[in-house]
Protein backbone atom coordinates (compact mmCIF):
# COMPACT_ATOMS: atom_id res chain seq x y z
CA UNK A 1 0.00 0.00 0.00
CA UNK A 2 2.89 2.67 1.01
CA UNK A 3 4.01 1.88 -2.83
CA UNK A 4 0.71 2.53 -4.45
CA UNK A 5 0.39 6.00 -2.07
CA UNK A 6 4.12 6.87 -3.28
CA UNK A 7 2.99 6.17 -6.87
CA UNK A 8 -0.07 7.90 -7.03
CA UNK A 9 1.44 11.30 -5.07
CA UNK A 10 4.53 10.97 -7.64
CA UNK A 11 1.70 11.49 -10.21
CA UNK A 12 0.45 14.89 -8.48
CA UNK A 13 3.39 16.79 -7.20
CA UNK A 14 6.08 18.91 -8.90
CA UNK A 15 8.81 17.81 -6.52
CA UNK A 16 8.62 13.69 -6.49
CA UNK A 17 11.93 13.86 -4.49
CA UNK A 18 10.32 15.58 -1.51
CA UNK A 19 7.92 13.18 -1.08
CA UNK A 20 8.08 11.03 2.52
CA UNK A 21 5.90 9.01 3.67
CA UNK A 22 6.33 6.79 7.49
CA UNK A 23 4.57 3.95 8.48
CA UNK A 24 3.35 3.25 11.64
CA UNK A 25 1.35 1.59 14.15
CA UNK A 26 -0.96 3.56 16.42
CA UNK A 27 -4.25 2.38 18.63
CA UNK A 28 -4.52 -0.65 16.29
CA UNK A 29 -4.41 0.97 12.82
CA UNK A 30 -2.18 1.48 10.23
CA UNK A 31 -1.03 4.67 9.69
CA UNK A 32 0.65 6.61 6.60
CA UNK A 33 2.21 9.76 7.68
CA UNK A 34 2.75 11.60 4.33
CA UNK A 35 5.03 15.05 3.95
CA UNK A 36 5.28 16.87 0.84
CA UNK A 37 6.90 19.95 -0.59
CA UNK A 38 5.06 23.47 0.70
CA UNK A 39 4.25 24.16 -2.71
CA UNK A 40 2.99 20.87 -3.33
CA UNK A 41 0.42 20.81 -0.39
CA UNK A 42 -1.84 22.20 -2.84
CA UNK A 43 -2.37 19.29 -5.04
CA UNK A 44 -1.95 16.78 -2.78
CA UNK A 45 -5.05 17.98 -1.10
CA UNK A 46 -7.26 19.42 -3.76
CA UNK A 47 -9.82 21.71 -3.64
CA UNK A 48 -12.27 21.64 -0.39
CA UNK A 49 -10.22 17.80 0.76
CA UNK A 50 -11.53 15.79 -2.19
CA UNK A 51 -8.03 14.92 -3.45
CA UNK A 52 -6.82 13.95 -0.20
CA UNK A 53 -10.53 11.79 0.81
CA UNK A 54 -9.98 10.28 -2.72
CA UNK A 55 -6.35 9.36 -1.73
CA UNK A 56 -7.34 8.04 1.00
CA UNK A 57 -10.70 5.89 0.20
CA UNK A 58 -8.02 4.43 -2.47
CA UNK A 59 -5.44 3.39 0.19
CA UNK A 60 -8.23 2.08 2.00
CA UNK A 61 -10.00 0.21 -0.48
CA UNK A 62 -6.66 -1.52 -1.23
CA UNK A 63 -5.98 -2.37 2.37
CA UNK A 64 -6.16 -6.31 3.24
CA UNK A 65 -9.40 -6.92 4.98
CA UNK A 66 -10.32 -6.18 8.16
CA UNK A 67 -7.27 -3.95 8.14
CA UNK A 68 -7.73 -0.48 9.33
CA UNK A 69 -5.95 2.57 7.52
CA UNK A 70 -5.36 6.05 7.52
CA UNK A 71 -3.60 8.38 5.78
CA UNK A 72 -2.22 11.97 7.51
CA UNK A 73 -1.25 14.56 5.38
CA UNK A 74 1.53 16.20 7.72
CA UNK A 75 3.00 19.86 6.90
Amino acid sequence: MKELLQYLVEQMVDDPGSISITEAEKEGRLVYELRVAPEDMGKVIGRSGFVARDLRTLIKASSAEGQRVTVDIIN
